[in-house]
């Protein structure tokens, strides 16, 4: 992942967690510790999905919440409940190959975006992991987009 880079405009938050999660080798940063407004504190697990931007053709890498089914990581692209599906998922749209690190484990994997039974299945993972996800849902008439990163074999 040495030639992706940070995505722009990302919230300060996210850029020192995937700094730390980078310049660590994925030591540090696989579980974010955050406390959400109304929320208790909570330790979710993080990865770095790097994707190939669908107008530049860069590489960039978005930290991300991640649950996990079956050998494949779930992702949500909630964006907070805005009105837009967020950039990597678009991204993702044009190019659902992507490089994904896990903690300190690097894999390339494919983007699916799951429907119908299998979405909200995936949909109540996601709530356990982050809970948040349920207040965005209701921020937004778009039905929130939920994906299956399926490791290459």
């Amino acid at each position: 992942m040495s030639e992706a880079k940070l995505a722009p405009n990302l919230p300060k938050w996210m850029v020192d967690h995937a700094n730390a999660y980078m310049s660590s080798g994925g030591k540090e940063g696989h579980v974010y510790t955050v406390t959400p407004p109304g929320y208790a504190e909570m330790h979710v697990p993080a990865l770095l999905l790097t994707t190939t931007g669908r107008k530049s053709g860069e590489k960039y890498i978005f930290p991300l919440f991640y649950g996990e089914d079956n050998g494949r990581y779930i992702i949500v692209a909630s964006k907070g409940g805005a009105p837009d599906h967020p950039g990597w998922y678009k991204n993702i749209q044009s190019n659902p190959q992507v490089e994904v690190q896990v903690g300190t484990r690097h894999l390339h994997a494919k983007a699916v975006t799951v429907t119908g039974p299998e979405r909200q299945r995936l949909w109540e993972k996601a709530l356990k992991f982050w809970p948040p996800y349920a207040d965005y849902a209701k921020k937004t008439e778009r039905e929130i987009p939920v994906l299956l990163l399926e490791p290459a074999v």
